[in-house]
């Protein structure tokens, strides 16, 4: 019995490796399954596991788990220690693709959420399998681990791939400063930690930032599994939860975006895809709006393990013209457009060679770069008018220095598009000396154009006859331009329109990305400073 007067169910009998709660012989184990199965099968909604007063609906070791204040404590001590990690097992069955909130507070030492876990045979109350570590160690704190099953994961600001065995963990991308997101943390008070497992897509965040990301690259990877709170084994220790709450997710509950994110070009700071994808991808994993993003790198199409056969809308950031990433996937890509699947494209990657993939632009995002007839001059852009659209919402006037192509080819009449980023350039931008690519620069056309005052639209969204969207945007030359609110939320919320996930009033908010955040990821060396 813990405090309370609370009794804490001891472990039904396991018939298979799988734990198998549905025993004749444990009735109220079975009803309560039922209770909480019909709480959670609709997918919609959050639903708490924990009604504040009881553990119904929880088992594990009487000893060590008991209900104080309102929360589930777990403690030992130095006359009740507990020899392996013991566990306190939701009996709900087992979990697939969900949303999982638990607020916790460590007073000491190392505990966790389990999740799509299995029972371990001949010890009561044991778990393996994934786990979002808490420890007073700040290495581990935020972290993804493997319980009794492949260790580390990825520590706190890693995006990593973990192939079959626990010593084939490639990190692909920094997700974040591991003492900045430490900063987020608070430790000795009430932290909330929220995981996402969609597919084989596992995110984790505290108090709303990122801390750990990881995928399995193997067929034998856990694909659902039990949900528990661990109690470490070692010194004494205490830890509390409460305000538990679950969200299965069915097909289609949770958008998804794949970032094609093109192989290195220009040199540092400048056309990063990877960074730039990275950090896109990570403000909308963070939105907290029902969108999970992913990146594949180098000009690749996900692989299979990716499960990203089915994404709401793509976004692709890479170099054009003839080497276009979308030369490679042009089936592929024109397949999801077929089935209502948004396209954006960002920077050099709404420039095409006309020929080859003009007219297909014109279908996917409603216009492109023309060599000939538009240009890419760096300059100052004022953008002072911005429409009511979706695409602008919580988007203020603002101004910034990029390669603002303009003068771009759109389907006849404008049809379907409307411009979201429109400016006046000045005529210097034609008549500035460079000593390549002069057809790049200027021609009569775009020179009689900026000359009688037409105004010169460098980003559109474009509803399509099919009543899918896409999305033109032909900033994002400087990698530090994320950095801008305004600038960013204008890219945000266009991918999660593209997408046909509503955008909230106030826009897609995001954290403002530090240096580090700008400096991590990116495909060239930091240039040494000059004396």
């Amino acid at each position: 019995m813990g405090k309370s007067g609370v009794s804490v169910r001891r472990p039904v009998a396991r018939s298979t490796p799988l734990f198998r709660f549905m025993k004749k012989s444990n009735l109220p184990t079975f009803v309560s399954i039922l209770c909480f199965g019909a709480l959670i099968s609709s997918g919609n909604e959050f639903v708490p596991l924990f009604d504040g007063e009881t553990i119904d609906g929880w088992e594990g070791d009487p000893k060590f788990w008991r209900i104080e204040d309102g929360v589930i404590v777990g403690e030992t001590t130095k006359e009740n220690p507990t020899k392996h990690n013991t566990f306190l097992i939701w009996d709900g069955g087992e979990v697939a693709d969900f949303e999982l909130k638990v607020e916790f507070k460590l007073t000491n030492h190392n505990s966790g959420v389990q999740y799509r876990s299995f029972p371990l045979k001949d010890r009561p109350w044991g778990l393996g399998g994934y786990q979002a570590d808490i420890a007073d160690d700040p290495k581990w704190m935020g972290a993804a681990y493997g319980e009794q099953y492949k260790r580390l994961l990825a520590s706190r600001g890693e995006k990593t791939v973990v192939g079959k065995f626990g010593d084939e963990r490639t990190v692909i991308a920094q997700i974040g400063d591991p003492d900045e997101i430490l900063s987020h943390i608070d430790p000795n008070g009430w932290n909330e930690y929220h995981i996402t497992a969609v597919g084989n897509q596992i995110i984790q965040r505290i108090n709303g930032v990122t801390t750990a990301e990881f995928s399995e690259s193997t067929p034998e990877r856990l694909e659902k599994g039990l949900i528990g709170l661990q109690l470490h084994a070692g010194p004494p220790m205490k830890v509390s939860f409460r305000n538990i709450r679950l969200r299965e997710l069915n097909e289609g509950d949770v958008k998804k975006v794949l970032f094609l994110a093109g192989p290195k070009s220009h040199g540092y700071g400048a056309h990063e895809h990877k960074a730039g994808s990275h950090l896109l991808a990570r403000a909308l994993n963070e939105s907290d709006i029902g969108v999970i993003a992913q990146v594949v790198e180098e000009g690749k199409w996900p692989a299979s393990w990716m499960g990203y056969n089915n994404p709401s809308a793509i976004v692709i950031y890479s170099d054009g013209y003839e080497w276009h990433l979308a030369k490679d996937h042009q089936d592929e890509i024109q397949k999801l457009v077929d089935e209502g699947v948004g396209v954006a494209c960002l920077h050099f990657a709404v420039e095409v060679e006309p020929a080859e993939l003009g007219p297909t632009f014109l279908n996917w995002i409603g216009g492109f770069f023309e060599v000939g007839w538009s240009v890419n001059p760096k300059w100052d852009a004022s953008f002072e008018d911005l429409p009511s659209h979706p695409v602008t919402r919580g988007v203020a006037p603002f101004s910034i220095y990029d390669e603002w192509y303009y003068h771009m080819r759109f389907r006849p009449d404008m049809e379907g598009i409307t411009p979201i980023l429109s400016a006046h350039p000045p005529v210097e931008t034609l008549i500035k000396p460079r000593e390549r690519h002069q057809e790049r620069i200027t021609n009569p056309t775009v020179r009689a154009s900026v000359d009688a005052g037409e105004i010169q639209h460098v980003a559109w969204a474009y509803e399509r006859p099919d009543g899918g969207l896409g999305f033109g945007f032909t900033g994002g030359d400087f990698h530090t331009n994320w950095m801008n609110d305004d600038f960013r939320k204008i890219v945000l919320n266009a991918i999660v329109w593209t997408a046909k996930i509503p955008v909230p009033e106030e826009g897609v908010v995001s954290r403002t990305p530090s240096v580090f955040d700008i400096e991590m990821n990116q495909d060239y060396p930091k240039p040494a400073k000059k004396r």
